[in-house]
C-alpha cells in the first residue's frame, strides 16, 4: 500500500509551484464494481477561485508525474503497484479535509463522517456548519442539533449541494464565452 504522507511531500511543492493549494491526497482501489485498478487522487484548487481549469490539471499532473519518477529513478518507490493518476479540482460540492475549509464554508450544508461516534451513538452527521474553533468543529445537524468534534475524529466530510452553495461559489471567468468565433476559408 501507499504511504500517503510521504505522496503528499512529494506532490505538494508541485502543486505549490504552480501557485496552487493542495486539497487532498487518496490512494484506492477500485470505484465501480470488479475495477481493480489503483488510482491516486489529487485534489487542487486555485486560492483566488478554489478551483482548477483543465489546463491546470494537466499541468500539474505532469508535474506530479515528473516528480515520482524522479524518485523512482533514485531507489526511491512511493507507489509499488500499478495505479492510474486522477488530478482534479475538487468541485462544488467538494471535500473538507483542512481547518481552513472548514472556517470558509461555515454556514453551508455538510455531510460529517467520523471515526467515533459522538451525541448518542452517532457517527454520520449532517447539517449546517456552524464553524471551528481551535480544532473542535461544530456542526448544527439535523438530528441531534449542534454537535461539536475534533477535527483528528473526521474520517470524511463535504459539503452538500444546495441552492445556497451553488449560489455562493465563485465562478471562473467566463468573459468571452459568449462570443462566436468564426474561421473564414480562404
Amino acid at each position: 500500500m501507499a504511504d500517503i504522507a510521504r505522496i503528499t511531500e512529494v506532490v505538494e511543492p508541485e502543486a505549490k509551484a504552480l501557485g496552487f493549494d493542495l486539497v487532498r491526497v487518496r490512494y484506492f482501489k477500485g470505484g465501480e464494481i470488479g475495477d481493480e485498478e489503483h488510482t491516486l487522487q489529487i485534489m487542487a484548487e486555485r486560492p483566488e477561485t478554489g478551483q482548477l481549469v483543465i489546463e491546470d490539471c494537466a499541468a500539474l499532473s505532469h508535474r506530479i508525474s515528473d516528480a515520482i519518477d524522479a524518485r523512482e529513478e533514485a531507489g526511491e518507490v512511493l507507489i509499488e503497484e500499478a495505479y492510474r493518476l486522477e488530478v482534479s479540482s475538487p468541485g462544488i460540492d467538494r471535500p473538507l479535509t483542512r481547518a481552513k475549509d472548514f472556517a470558509a464554508w461555515a454556514g453551508h450544508e455538510a455531510r460529517v463522517s467520523l471515526i467515533n461516534p459522538v451525541e448518542g451513538n452517532r457517527k454520520s452527521l449532517q447539517g449546517a456548519l456552524v464553524g471551528i474553533e481551535g480544532d473542535t468543529v461544530t456542526l448544527d445537524d439535523k438530528k441531534s442539533g449542534q454537535v461539536s468534534f475534533p477535527l483528528s475524529n473526521i474520517h470524511s466530510a463535504k459539503l452538500v449541494l444546495t441552492d445556497k452553495l451553488i449560489a455562493a461559489t465563485r465562478p471562473l471567468d467566463a468573459s468571452g464565452a459568449d462570443e462566436i468565433l468564426e474561421e473564414q476559408e480562404d
